[in-house]
């Protein structure tokens, strides 16, 4: 599977999903100025940022102080970890109306924080 990191613009509808059944996913998307439509969601899970890099965690590894209120004791008693969780969609798609012919599985991914889309991974 060759990676990528290229921006994608993608609609959203009813695919087939990996039960038989439709799920609401990526239905085409437009990647290099062509337009491929989404056959089937083969995968979807959801991915969470290196929480362990936040401030908050550093500090309680030790690695910095804490930023809690001037009164705290140093402790990190609530943690706020920007998680930045993007879903992630792996999709069988293809670009003519051939049945077979230039299909492939893409890996699409929807950052949360910012709403934009990008293909990460492709196999064709």
């Amino acid at each position: 599977m060759r990676r990528y990191d290229d921006p994608v613009d993608v609609r959203r509808g009813r695919v087939a999903g990996t039960g038989g059944g439709p799920v609401e996913g990526p239905e085409q998307f437009v990647w290099r100025g062509r337009l491929w439509k989404v056959h089937a969601v083969l995968a979807q899970w959801t991915e969470t940022g290196p929480w362990w890099q936040s401030g908050d965690a550093r500090a309680v590894l030790g690695d910095e102080p804490a930023t809690g209120d001037a009164g705290d004791t140093g402790a990190a008693t609530g943690l706020s970890l920007d998680l930045a969780e993007r879903e992630v969609w792996r999709v069988e798609a293809g670009r003519g109306r051939a049945v077979e012919a230039g299909r492939g599985v893409f890996d699409l991914v929807l950052d949360w924080a910012d709403g934009g889309w990008r293909l990460t991974r492709c196999l064709d």
